[in-house]
């Protein structure tokens, strides 16, 4: 069997991971691959692996070009191929074959206030087109693909395969020292919660704690209607919150050991990583009490906080922090190993592969 494999995602944050994660297990299968993208980038991914060729593409995904006047020889090598793979669900013109494609989440009609109603109508039609187009659709969580086949109507199969966490951090050595530190990673939209931490750490301030907040994001990029969060941010040294820009996986990685806690204060979310992150750096995580983060931290050692309430993110940052020396968990194997994206790449190659005989 022939895969079309979309690959110009791969820059991309959250999907990219989980696109140059999966690719290698895919290419150590029996099967030929035909992967579209940067060919300087996916290089190395297929370096050794006769099963793959490349063609190069640049057109970005949900353009006019790629909807309307994707390239007729990329197009007819594609419709060659017995099935054409997308991370995402984006889908160019002119395809024939069978498409499968990932959806991460569906945040925009779930929480329309995070866009215009322009902007929501234009990426309701993209969904809207995946569900049409899709023979199956992939998705990496139960949560996930309840509000997928909500939306859908339940007319195409969903198939849940989790994300997971890059195998750099599974690596147990080095371990840092433990800091005093309250970690924080992930964009500065609304739907992150960042506002609600902030309230909660300054309140827990003026209460005696000592903990030092790090974002791991930007001070240039950070927006927020909340002015006097922002006059907060502004009056604070960095003695207290720190923004560090953009950082390396080893920085990341240090910072993820060194944390007394993480906390991840999301309102919506289709899996999230953070808080898996931490713990298998020997991190406690401090979570909200959404759905899905009940869903995916089922068993696991973490902290529920109630989401939105930064009363309640507060008293529990206290009870965690105030007056103790950090600990530092070991996460049981059992819980290292739930998710991986060795499963993840073998759940998406078994539905691909079973599509054609």
């Amino acid at each position: 069997m022939t895969i079309t494999i979309d690959c110009r995602h791969l820059n991309a944050s959250g999907i990219g991971v989980y696109l140059r994660e999966c690719l290698p297990r895919f290419l150590d299968s029996p099967h030929t691959f035909l992967l579209i993208g940067d060919e300087e980038k996916l290089a190395p991914i297929t370096a050794g692996h006769k099963n793959a060729a490349l063609i190069a593409c640049t057109i970005k995904p949900f353009s006019m070009r790629e909807l309307c006047a994707f390239p007729h020889n990329i197009v007819k090598k594609i419709n060659q191929t017995d099935l054409y793979y997308s991370p995402y669900f984006n889908i160019p013109s002119g395809i024939t074959v069978p498409v499968y494609t990932t959806i991460h989440d569906i945040i925009f009609p779930d929480m329309p206030e995070l866009t215009s109603k322009m902007g929501l109508a234009m990426r309701m039609w993209f969904y809207r087109r995946a569900f049409r187009r899709s023979k199956k659709i992939f998705t990496v969580s139960q949560f996930s693909k309840s509000r997928i086949e909500y939306y859908s109507r339940s007319r195409i199969p969903v198939i849940v395969t989790h994300s997971a966490i890059q195998p750099y951090l599974l690596n147990r050595l080095p371990v840092p020292e433990k800091k005093d530190t309250i970690l924080f990673i992930g964009n500065i939209k609304k739907h992150k919660g960042l506002w609600c931490l902030l309230e909660a750490f300054f309140r827990a301030r003026e209460a005696g704690l000592k903990s030092k907040l790090i974002i791991v994001g930007s001070r240039d990029n950070f927006r927020s209607r909340d002015t006097a969060i922002l006059r907060q941010l502004e009056s604070a040294d960095s003695s207290i919150v720190e923004f560090t820009g953009f950082i390396s996986d080893e920085k990341l990685k240090r910072l993820l050991g060194e944390a007394a806690l993480l906390v991840q204060p999301s309102l919506y979310e289709g899996f999230c990583l953070p808080p898996l992150e931490a713990m298998v750096c020997g991190t406690r995580a401090l979570i909200s009490d959404i759905p899905v983060l009940r869903e995916i931290y089922d068993g696991f050692p973490v902290t529920f906080f109630q989401a939105g309430n930064s009363e309640d993110m507060k008293e529990k940052l206290l009870s965690l922090l105030f007056n103790k020396e950090p600990e530092r968990i070991v996460l049981p194997d059992d819980l290292r190993e739930k998710y991986t994206f060795k499963k993840t790449a073998a759940v998406i190659l078994r539905e691909l592969t079973g599509a054609v005989s």
